[in-house]
């Protein structure tokens, strides 16, 4: 299978738009009135943490009028169903939520994956997995093969769900991919991760080059892979897929934007992915923050990525 890779538009070719927002995002810190950006310790609170998150998507949530959102608990897992009009009833989406490991939720949430669902027209599933440091790997993991494997029980046929996630959860996509493999369990059909944590030993250069205009607080990735570590390894494949035997998985669409630390993790899993024998097609966003897509459509550049995920998602949700 070939590989394919796509930059976007460079610095010089970056909108306006794009420019302001993502100042706006890498400085928030000075309209707080601190003059240093956040550095994550072993003593922050990941309490604190969790509640900003949650704090910070009530700003934003604004959910499309066409979405449906119907709660479930499956397997003792709170869940929730984004269910666009008119969405086909036996196609859907898996959304594995990010957030570090240690945080995340259905409700903080929401306004991603009802835009997400809205966007490509089917109905995304998105639940509640356990989170570090209270219940580091394998957790996160176990549950989600958990609800997967629910949906298959209920009727869901794996060529009809497509797995999908940002951050912790594009890399926890990656691995349940790898798990499902491992346990001989029907693989969905195709994969989308958004920025993408695919190695949890934090050694690519990303992690020291592009922390200063990142997103996320200083160090932060460093304290999160070793909560949800635990007493396992960083090398051990369901913990960072990087390592994994990509043989056999299905098509996988990454995005990245070059300046996070996690874009060497997309790019270097796609390379393997390639080598493999994957499907697997990686845009680079230059000048982009993490996980830029789900910003859409607050400027051009996050609308084209969008775009892209949008029309995979399509193509393999679709043609069946």
């Amino acid at each position: 299978m070939a590989g394919r890779i796509k930059r976007q538009k460079g610095n010089k070719m970056t909108s306006l738009k794009s420019k302001i927002f993502n100042f706006l995002l890498r400085n928030r810190h000075l309209f707080q009135g601190k003059l240093k950006k956040e550095a994550f310790d072993f003593n922050s609170s990941i309490a604190d943490f969790r509640e900003l998150c949650e704090k910070g998507a009530t700003r934003y949530a604004k959910l499309p009028k066409e979405i449906t959102i119907r709660k479930q608990l499956i397997e003792g897992i709170k869940s929730e169903w984004l269910i666009p009009e008119g969405a086909n009833p036996e196609k859907l989406i898996f959304y594995v939520h990010g957030g570090g490991y240690v945080s995340g939720s259905c409700s903080d949430h929401q306004t991603f994956v009802s835009k997400f669902a809205t966007n490509t027209g089917f109905t995304n599933l998105v639940y509640e997995y356990r989170l570090a440091p209270e219940n580091p790997f394998p957790a996160a993991l176990d549950d989600s093969v958990k609800v997967y494997q629910w949906l298959l029980d209920s009727g869901f046929k794996p060529e009809n769900i497509l797995i999908a996630g940002e951050s912790a959860g594009g890399g926890l996509c990656l691995a349940i991919l790898l798990a499902l493999k491992e346990r001989n369990i029907a693989l969905p059909v195709a994969a989308v991760a958004i920025s993408p944590w695919t190695d949890l030993t934090c050694s690519s250069d990303s992690y020291r080059t592009k922390n200063k205009v990142s997103l996320a607080p200083l160090n932060s990735w460093t304290v999160f892979s070793t909560y949800y570590i635990g007493n396992d390894k960083a090398t051990n494949p369901l913990i960072s897929p990087l390592y994994g035997d990509l043989s056999g998985l299905p098509p996988i669409f990454i995005n990245s934007g070059v300046d996070d630390e996690l874009f060497e993790d997309g790019e270097k899993f796609y390379y393997k992915a390639k080598e493999a024998g994957v499907d697997v097609t990686f845009t680079a966003g230059i000048g982009m923050v993490h996980c830029y897509p789900l910003l859409a459509p607050m400027f051009p550049e996050a609308n084209a990525a969008m775009d892209e995920i949008v029309e995979f998602v399509k193509k393999h949700l679709s043609q069946i």
